[in-house]
């Protein structure tokens, strides 16, 4: 990589510059700025979300989480001499209480962490795992047919062996300053004394379908009316505080072993209508892993994502390469020609995803391959200017050494959550974590809920006769689209500075609302908040989707008589991220959800 940007330094004060001209759209929040032209936002801010005044740059460091309450525990952290890894952990924990649908240490996630004293960026991976008595067929009816995907979710079967705790214990054991216990301090007095039930929370409760399905879970989220508990009402979780107190206290092995793996276990497969695979030897044998950062060049930058069991890193990394031949500056962010180029990248992109990625433990995923820069500029040649490709593209042939499995799309959720934080040593975490769907698998035990990743697998195990590459099969990680994002000025092993962390949840559309982002920043100069309001646009080798309630669902025409088909949607992403300038830190919070951002 040194050699590819051997002579990006030199026009690193050019970047800085074309950073800043976007700078006025940057800020410290407690809720997001409304950017100057409502028809090209987020619904909530055009019709009334609270803007409240942002201070300027933080000069020491930084946080931005998907709630309120998450941020101030991972300031607070930050503010007692916490680097980036222990102020995630804090924020996870609260978050786990307080935005229980998305994440938890029921779940998994992916974490990038920038160790600026080491110039160096570590990939860790802490998603499920499927049980060693997992087998293909699992998600088939008996007729041969998939099962409907509720039928899949709701109960034991889909629950993977959770591993978010063993990848935050092992950023901690390597990367973190302060006592791991100290940590969950926040989380485990927010749970004893409670919090009040968010506008989001509360409408997640009421819209959802099957959370009543089981007693520990209904109890908890309803009342003993059997109504959803209101917005407002103070929430106590007594049980999550004392999971805390003993994970805090013992580390992760108080999770992986002993009452608590009992109890997850026994919830599992003693799930009426819909029991699950997972034993204790699962929980006991589960490995967090450290991975090797994706980093490759964009234009004057260079953007480190995650490698497989996320497509996550290789799709957006994709889409930015098949851009690169177009001088996206010359463009309106908004303009169809803008939402055109970029969501054909997107349809390549998803081609090779679908086809291709899944846990390369299992699969000979050809990550170097897909990369290479004289593939995606020949994947980018399929791109017309002013025409949408006839029909989805087709995957490429991207070079491995031996045949890949076929691949097959799956289903995912719209729940996850994101977290950035930069601090005061100019070490970085871009973290995305989740139970998969809302409310995962709605089985709750010990106070908190578990995942339903395993319905990130393809239900149906082959395809032309050819095994399907993200098939089912014992201890193999399900594929993921998380796609935490750090972008340097340089190569990060040598003089490359941290320009950006940056995240959303959003399940396969993380992929295009972070790509999208990374565009409006890099290409466009918009500030940070400023590209987090944009509408959305993103395409997955299908429809280009545009979001509902936004005035770019008025671009449907224009983009249609380019030969795209467009759907108008709802698209709820949470991005979350922190920029360093010249003057200093900034941020940004998708007003979609909850979220802030706070520093000093």
């Amino acid at each position: 990589m040194s050699q590819q940007l051997s002579n990006r330094s030199a026009i690193r004060a050019l970047i800085v510059l074309a950073v800043l001209a976007g700078a006025s759209g940057w800020l410290i929040a407690t809720a997001p700025k409304a950017p100057t032209d409502k028809e090209d936002i987020a619904p909530e801010i055009a019709t009334g979300l609270e803007i409240r005044p942002a201070s300027g740059p933080a000069q020491t460091h930084m946080v931005a989480a998907a709630n309120p309450l998450a941020a101030e525990a991972g300031l607070k952290i930050l503010r007692q001499g916490g680097n980036a890894v222990d102020a995630a952990i804090a924020v996870q924990m609260v978050l786990n209480l307080v935005e229980p649908q998305s994440s938890g240490i029921g779940g998994g996630g992916f974490m990038l962490y920038y160790d600026a004293a080491m110039k160096r960026v570590d990939a860790f991976d802490g998603r499920e795992t499927a049980p060693a008595a997992a087998t293909e067929d699992m998600f088939l009816r008996e007729d041969g047919e998939p099962k409907a995907f509720y039928d899949a979710v709701v109960g034991g079967l889909s629950v993977g062996a959770p591993g978010l705790l063993r990848m935050l214990e092992m950023a901690h054991s390597q990367h973190g300053d302060l006592e791991w216990e100290d940590l969950f301090t926040p989380a485990i007095e927010l749970a004893e004394g409670g919090f009040e039930i968010s506008a989001r929370l509360q409408k997640l409760v009421a819209t959802d379908k099957y959370l009543e399905t089981y007693p520990t879970a209904r109890a908890y989220f309803y009342g003993a009316d059997g109504r959803p508990r209101p917005e407002g009402e103070v929430l106590v979780n007594e049980d999550l505080a004392d999971t805390f107190r003993r994970i805090a206290r013992r580390g992760a092995n108080a999770f992986y072993t002993g009452s608590i793996a009992r109890d997850i276990v026994r919830t599992v497969t003693g799930a009426n209508g819909n029991p699950g695979r997972l034993t204790e030897e699962d929980l006991i044998n589960y490995e967090a892993r450290k991975r090797n950062a994706l980093c490759r060049p964009y234009r004057a930058w260079v953007v480190c994502g995650m490698p497989p069991p996320s497509s996550g890193g290789i799709a957006v990394l994709q889409i930015l390469g098949a851009l690169e031949r177009f001088d996206l500056s010359d463009l309106e962010p908004n303009a169809p020609e803008s939402i055109h180029l970029i969501a054909e990248a997107g349809g390549l992109a998803f081609a090779d995803r679908n086809h291709y990625v899944a846990d390369d433990d299992y699969a000979n995923v050809p990550v170097d391959g897909m990369l290479d820069r004289v593939y995606l500029a020949e994947r980018s040649n399929l791109i017309d200017p002013r025409r949408a490709a006839d029909g989805d593209f087709a995957p490429g042939e991207p070079s491995f050494e031996t045949p890949a499995p076929a691949g097959l799309p799956v289903q995912e959720g719209k729940s996850t959550t994101h977290v950035s934080v930069v601090d005061r040593h100019g070490n970085a975490v871009s973290m995305t974590t989740s139970i998969e769907g809302a409310f995962g698998s709605r089985l709750m035990v010990r106070g908190f809920l578990l995942n339903n990743q395993l319905t990130d697998f393809a239900f149906v195990p082959l395809k032309d006769d050819e095994p399907v590459a993200n098939r089912v099969e014992p201890g193999k990680r399900p594929r993921s689209s998380m796609a935490p994002t750090l972008v340097f000025d340089g190569d990060p092993e040598e003089d490359g500075k941290l320009v950006m962390a940056i995240g959303s949840p959003g399940g396969s559309r993380i992929i295009g609302y972070v790509a999208q982002r990374l565009v409006a920043v890099l290409d466009w100069g918009l500030g940070l908040q400023e590209a987090v309001d944009m509408a959305h646009f993103l395409d997955r080798n299908g429809p280009v989707e545009l979001e509902a309630g936004t005035g770019i669902a008025a671009r449907a025409t224009a983009l249609e008589a380019m030969g795209h088909e467009v759907k108008v949607r709802d698209l709820n992403s949470g991005l979350h991220g922190v920029m360093v300038t010249a003057e200093g830190l900034v941020g940004g919070a998708d007003p979609r959800r909850e979220g802030v951002v706070l520093g000093d």
